[in-house]
């Protein structure tokens, strides 16, 4: 097999793989770029009016702080609200803040969130959307 043949396309291929049940998955433009939690959920004033307003799966906005005097690399994260709930951790930011200073787009989404005492946590994944 010449190297060239691998990278043609076979539609019977494709057609055999639907005909017989099965699921083909091409990725599309929005890539998981990390898992965390929101950091400094205890800093929000409203934390809980803010908490009952959040739903698995729900989108979160994310700005970038570049001027943020204790963190460089900071990296916010809001509801659709436009209500702030924390920032990604900072052992976990500058990989997003790079790229965000690059011009590329990141958004959030709650996996889950739990009471632990007076601490909400807030799991979410980040999307980097091309």
């Amino acid at each position: 097999m010449a190297n060239n043949e691998l990278s043609k396309y076979s539609g019977g291929l494709i057609q055999l793989i639907y005909q017989k049940g099965g699921n083909l998955s091409i990725p599309g433009d929005e890539i998981l770029s990390l898992e965390c939690i929101v950091a400094g959920t205890t800093f929000i004033k409203n934390l809980k009016d803010i908490e009952s307003k959040l739903e698995k799966d729900q989108h979160l906005d994310l700005i970038r702080e570049p001027d943020n005097k204790h963190d460089n690399f900071a990296v916010a994260i809001y509801n659709t609200q436009g209500e702030k709930l924390g920032y990604i951790p900072r052992e976990k930011n500058e990989m997003p803040a790079r790229l965000m200073d690059a011009g590329k787009w990141f958004y959030g989404k709650i996996i889950n969130k739990t009471w632990e005492g007076n601490w909400l946590k807030i799991d979410i994944e980040i999307y980097l959307k091309e």
